[in-house]
């Protein structure tokens, strides 16, 4: 082992450098050095820390007190003790609605809401934190988080260096100190499961209230030798878990480690849930690659980074923006990986300060997972966004006998707030256990069928996905006295927070459209598979659905019928109709546009008091869907600016405290983020109307912009570039091949078209149409 550290080149780190300091390119380009996170001094607090991860563990660097802490993550860490109310006779949707008609609302609240905040569990939890003294080292010249490389680098004044990175595929992190002033070596921390939280702390970022010492667990196992530690953990119902880290000083002033962490659950019998990867036992894990060494671990993990950035890059000249896309693409890759959990709250980066997470770190589905998987379709990034659909279709046996026991219905229906296995955890029962929620999540699994075109995906998990949702929608309607069909109780997400009014007797707008939606994309995937039977019978369930409700003087879509909004709310659920839904949308013709335009009046006129930094991420997809640049580009930075912390977290709360929302705290999660992603994306491509739009909402005087390999509906994919305010080249690929409806975006009527014999392209005024056969690759350049 020594003998082959040893021979880690002491060119390591100016590697590191040559790839963290690659010039700027004049086209997109990979990452370079105007991406990274870059600090004069550690961040002080874990929210701040420089984040690693890939997908199934994670860590933090930052500095607590006078050591530099790792704070370590596992995304398969939870306490799933069940909430004992949901398995009483009153955990019925008849039972709701019989208290909500009667106005008794009190039981109702105890029963759903009052468990999420009494009770510590189910949760997500830590796995420890890794502690070095460095004291002595004097202060910090420089932190670097190479966005290319997902590499970490800090230099000290004094002349230590530590180079530190969570390998892209196996469960290990990695540090590696040079020029030490002399011996050092790391300490394990656990989590506060037994300690009490600093009263300065214990609000922070909480939410809860509750402390990791209400979780109950006994003390944990810590062993050691001269270079290794060993940390077991047990927690509940059986569950456990493992860290361990292993240590070798291979030349003077040098140290050298990896470290890993693992969990047991009695039920899985070591193989994972389904949708996660054999759990390889933690010191096993640090043994291996220790086995195959630093050297060979930076090697291959930089490969898998490499890859990872060619599947999309962009160039914007708003270097803000730019920016803030790379560090967002950077963590979905730190954060979605298949063989993983998908992203939760926080994802792999739970917080270190003795609290329970932000809201648990739970699975929200009433916004947050679904915001989460936005950017990785048109970003073409299918195969981490697999990680989420993998995860739904291993926990739909339970979540049908979910729908079974609430809702007493065959079919298909998801937690709004969901564990790890899928159970619900409660919270305001309107979303929490919402009627619609697995409607949401399925638009998904149509999403990854449109993108990729994979008809054995369509035909094995995206259409039998949607008929149990479809089904139990059937199942659950009643009908209106015009023969209407309506919800028995509807709502939308989160008017009216947990209150009795946030109740609806009329289906609102948030739950019409995503029942609306389902029933025709159904129908779609039905007849695409030729079973027109069941086409049919969606075909003729939608039409029994009345229309979306609007406001009779503007078109404006209302909350639901006869009640429009009333205050600023950082939920846009009663525009899903716009997006990500696009039933109204600007292709829709004028009253499609003129609703449009009354929607986001509507937002300005109430202004963003109570928004959050995800309302701002939304908003620039809302703008970009109305073909506003400029209004899309504004709101993603005042995102960036002012609602996310220096190491690029989102937290919810105007941090600049500008009048952005009145909301200033800085609960961490991560769906604003990646719906910011999205939103640039939709301003660079768009496809959702069934032709391809190349630049159709960037603002007027971004003159000069690329993007590389995005990918559009019907899997192709699509590189554009733009300079001096004129667009010069389209190139477009064809995954599958079929019909590629693109409207030209080329100022002048005159471009060249290559690639695609001329008998299978025609041109009318903007619009081209062309048969593609699979792997071709059409190109239109401005003459």
């Amino acid at each position: 082992m020594d003998e082959r550290t040893k021979a880690i080149p002491a060119l390591l780190t100016a590697i590191f450098l040559a790839a963290s300091c690659a010039p700027p390119a004049d086209k997109a380009t990979l990452p370079n050095a105007r991406h990274d996170l870059v600090f004069d001094s550690l961040a002080g607090t874990w929210d701040e820390g420089v984040p690693l991860g890939n997908g199934i563990v994670g860590a933090l660097i930052w500095k607590k007190g006078d050591a530099l802490r790792l704070s370590l993550d596992r995304a398969d860490l939870w306490d799933l003790r069940p909430v004992p109310e949901f398995s009483r006779p009153e955990f019925r949707f008849d039972w709701v609605r019989g208290q909500v008609l009667k106005k008794d609302y009190g039981p109702v609240h105890e029963m759903g809401d009052v468990p999420y905040d009494r009770d510590p569990a189910p949760t997500k939890i830590p796995a420890a934190a890794l502690e070095f003294d460095i004291g002595a080292f004097g202060p910090v010249e420089s932190v670097r988080l190479s966005v290319r490389d997902a590499l970490c680098e800090v230099i000290w004044e004094s002349g230590p260096r530590l180079l530190a990175f969570v390998h892209a595929t196996e469960p290990v992190g990695w540090f590696r100190f040079e020029g030490l002033p002399g011996p050092l070596a790391p300490r394990v921390v656990p989590p506060a499961y037994a300690a009490e939280v600093p009263p300065g702390d214990a609000d922070r970022n909480a939410l809860t209230g509750k402390t990791l010492a209400a979780l109950g667990y006994p003390a944990p196992e810590i062993a050691g030798g001269d270079a290794s530690i060993r940390y077991h953990q047990e927690g509940w119902g059986g569950m456990s878990y493992d860290v361990a880290v292993e240590w070798t000083s291979p030349a003077a002033g040098t140290l050298v480690g990896a470290w890993s962490a693992s969990s047991a659950y009695p039920d899985w019998d070591g193989q994972g849930p389904g949708f996660v990867s054999p759990s390889s036992y933690a010191p096993h894990s640090v043994a291996e690659a220790l086995g195959r060494s630093l050297a060979a671990d930076i090697s291959s993990h930089k490969t898998w980074w490499k890859e990872y950035w060619s599947r999309s890059t962009l160039r914007l000249p708003d270097p803000v923006l730019e920016k803030q896309w790379y560090l967002e693409t950077y963590k979905f890759g730190a954060a979605s990986r298949r063989g993983a959990p998908p992203i939760t709250l926080q994802a792999v980066w739970t917080a270190d300060d003795g609290n329970l997470p932000p809201w648990k770190g739970d699975f929200h589905n009433d916004l947050n997972t679904q915001l989460s998987y936005w950017p990785c379709y048109s970003g073409n990034r299918l195969e981490d966004g697999l990680a989420f659909l993998d995860w739904l279709w291993a926990i739909k046996p339970r979540n049908e006998d979910y729908t079974r026991r609430y809702f007493g219905i065959e079919g298909l229906n998801v937690p709004g707030v969901a564990t790890l296995d899928g159970s619900p955890m409660g919270g305001w029962i309107q979303y929490s256990l919402g009627p619609t929620v697995s409607a949401w999540l399925a638009h998904h699994f149509d999403l990854h069928w449109k993108f990729s075109r994979d008809r054995d995906f369509l035909e094995r998990r995206a259409y039998p996905y949607l008929k149990g949702v479809a089904g139990f929608l059937d199942g659950l309607a009643e009908r209106r006295p015009d023969g209407k069909r309506k919800l028995p109780l509807s709502s939308s997400p989160e008017i009216h927070d947990n209150r009795l009014e946030a109740w609806f007797t009329e289906t609102t707008n948030f739950d019409l459209a995503l029942i609306r939606w389902l029933y025709g994309a159904a129908s779609e995937m039905a007849a695409e598979l030729g079973l027109e039977e069941e086409a049919g019978r969606w075909r003729r369930i939608l039409d029994e659905w009345p229309d979306l409700a609007l406001d009779p003087d503007d078109g404006r879509l209302l909350v639901a019928p006869g009640h429009p909004l009333e205050a600023s709310h950082r939920h846009f659920s009663h525009l899903m109709a716009i997006h990500p839904l696009g039933l109204v949308d600007p292709s829709g013709g004028e009253a499609d546009r003129r609703t449009i335009r009354a929607a986001l009046h509507e937002l300005d006129r109430l202004h963003p008091d109570w928004w959050c930094g995800y309302s701002y991420s939304w908003l620039g997809n809302l703008a970009a869907r109305a073909m506003d640049g400029a209004k899309a580009a504004w709101a993603l930075r005042v995102f960036a600016e002012c609602f996310c912390l220096p190491n690029s977290f989102h937290v919810n709360g105007d941090q600049c405290r500008k009048g952005h929302s009145q909301f200033t705290y800085r609960p961490f999660t991560l769906e604003g983020n990646f719906a910011f992603a999205a939103a640039v994306q939709e301003m660079l491509l768009q496809s959702h109307a069934d032709v391809v739009r190349v630049f159709p909402a960037v603002p007027a005087y971004w003159d000069d912009i690329a993007f590389d390999s995005l990918r559009a509906r019907g899997a192709f994919l699509v590189s554009a570039e733009k300079r001096g305010g004129s667009v010069r080249k389209v190139e477009v690929t064809a995954e599958k091949g079929g019909l590629l409806r693109l409207e030209a975006p080329f100022r002048e009527a005159s471009y060249a078209i290559s690639g695609v014999g001329k008998d299978r392209v025609r041109v009318e005024g903007r619009r081209l149409e062309a048969e593609m056969r699979p792997g071709e690759t059409l190109v239109l350049k401005a003459r």
